[in-house]
């Protein structure tokens, strides 16, 4: 417990530091989790392990195709025809480099192919989101100019729904922790993970309702009832993915994806819940926003 709470305490600055800045940080920050979650991805699989260096190549290709355009994060038109038309090229290239690393494989090591395309969509696209939702739904202030310096420098601060994704996975994990911890009776789903329980997964949905709602009402009050119902799918959709990581690794036959994080294993193991949280908060932000448009348009 003390070790993880030590990693916990080193972590979050580094967290916060990338979020409250947005944009290239962020981007930045993404990325490197990234690399380093496909390094651990593949290094669980032994001998089988997946390909590296499409899952890589994917990635280089995803981020470069997002910047390289738009020469800023702010100007990217998330609702436009272009996105989607860059979303599907990016995800083409993905598959056809995932498909090419299978040529070298034999018959017997299919699985490593069938691996190396899941790494890809797990790890890749579903963290992606969380630069999508900065880029998408953050207005930057500026922080340098605030405070007397130049050149001016944005930031996306605290009105970022990019929080709303991390306090939705987080404090999931962290309520159904300790009221696990504390009121655990009923196991919920021993075959998969045998330590998480019942209690624990209620007591992660109400601390991602209050801690989203909290957030909502001092940073985000257009959005209040938003980061509530956000809060309260996330807290679902959290332990969702943390069961689909504990079903993986149950089934390669590893407790941790790493050790680079002590306490905590590795850093796959402490995004797993946020690889789903951050596509949810992303497509109800695109969902609300065309019901906004539609209603105008009315």
């Amino acid at each position: 417990m003390r070790i993880r709470a030590k990693s916990a305490l080193i972590m979050t600055p580094f967290l916060v530091v990338i979020i409250f800045m947005g944009g290239w940080f962020l981007t930045a920050g993404v990325f490197i989790l990234s690399l380093f979650a496909i390094r651990e991805f593949c290094a669980a699989f032994g001998e089988k392990r997946p390909a590296m260096w499409p899952m890589v190549a994917s990635l280089c290709v995803l981020y470069a195709g997002f910047l390289i355009p738009q020469f800023g994060l702010r100007s990217f038109p998330i609702l436009h025809t272009q996105t989607f038309v860059f979303m599907l090229s990016a995800l083409f290239i993905s598959l056809l480099l995932c498909f090419i690393s299978t040529l070298s494989m034999q018959k017997k090591d299919i699985v490593q192919g069938m691996a190396t395309i899941v790494g890809v969509f797990y790890i890749n696209f579903l963290a992606f989101h969380l630069v999508l939702i900065d880029a998408a739904f953050t207005q930057p202030f500026d922080i340098a100019g605030a405070i007397g310096f130049r050149p001016v420098a944005l930031a996306a601060g605290l009105h970022s729904y990019v929080w709303i994704a991390v306090l939705a996975a987080f404090g999931t994990d962290i309520f159904a922790y300790l009221t696990g911890k504390m009121f655990g009776r009923h196991k919920l789903i021993p075959s998969v993970s045998p330590n998480k329980t019942v209690e624990g997964s209620v007591g992660g949905v109400i601390g991602s309702v209050l801690l989203c709602g909290l957030f909502g009402y001092f940073f985000l009050p257009e959005g209040f009832l938003l980061c509530i119902v956000i809060g309260a799918i996330g807290g679902v959709v959290s332990q969702l993915g943390d069961l689909t990581a504990s079903a993986m690794k149950r089934r390669i036959g590893i407790k941790d994806w790493g050790t680079m994080i002590p306490g905590h294993g590795g850093v796959l193991d402490r995004i797993d819940s946020l690889l789903f949280t951050a596509p949810l908060v992303f497509y109800i932000m695109i969902l609300k926003a065309a019901y906004v448009s539609m209603t105008m348009s009315v």
